[in-house]
């Protein structure tokens, strides 16, 4: 049996969420410029899409960091794979995530992002399972909240697959 996948958001509700997200983020830095750390793989489209909405100077940095591996479920363990290139030590830092599901990811790299001082450290995530949450995260800049479901499509996936969906859906996987 095939995955199954029931669309929650269509591609118009996220784009035009997407769209407001970057017009509060270019009013809140107006004069200033923003640095993006988008968290790969899943965050990669929404931070495309969220840093053409944004109006004012814009640098966008990378890391990867990994605690679901092929499971639908956290492992817990966060792992970064792949760090930032350049310092953001006194820049406006916006991290950019897919998802915020057990918060621990987000609390780990908020952390060890925060020690390296930049002048501020805001969190921007096009989804929200707060009904998962074990651990607490300010999420500034918040996309949707959602069911405790698991959701693929808009960069997020289910063992590397739907990452290119246009919408946000929820995935029941089939038989292997």
């Amino acid at each position: 049996m095939a995955d199954k996948i029931e669309v929650l958001l269509t591609e118009e509700e996220v784009n035009k969420r997407i769209r407001e997200m970057g017009e509060e983020i270019s009013a809140r830095y107006e004069g200033q410029s923003v640095t993006l750390v988008c968290i790969l793989k899943g965050a990669a489209p929404f931070a495309c899409e969220l840093a053409k909405r944004i109006t004012i100077p814009v640098e966008i940095e990378f890391m990867r960091c990994s605690s679901y591996g092929n499971e639908t479920q956290s492992s817990g363990v966060v792992k970064i794979v792949q760090d930032l290139d350049h310092p953001i030590r006194g820049k406006h830092v916006i991290v950019v995530e897919d998802i915020i599901d057990t918060g621990r990811t987000m609390n780990y790299l908020l952390t060890v992002l925060s020690e390296r001082e930049p002048a501020t450290l805001e969190l921007c995530a096009l989804l929200d399972k707060p009904d998962r949450r074990v651990t607490d995260v300010q999420v500034d800049y918040l996309g949707f909240e959602i069911p405790d479901a698991f959701v693929v499509g808009y960069g997020l996936d289910y063992a590397q697959k739907y990452r290119n969906l246009p919408y946000v859906g929820i995935c029941t996987p089939g038989n292997p």
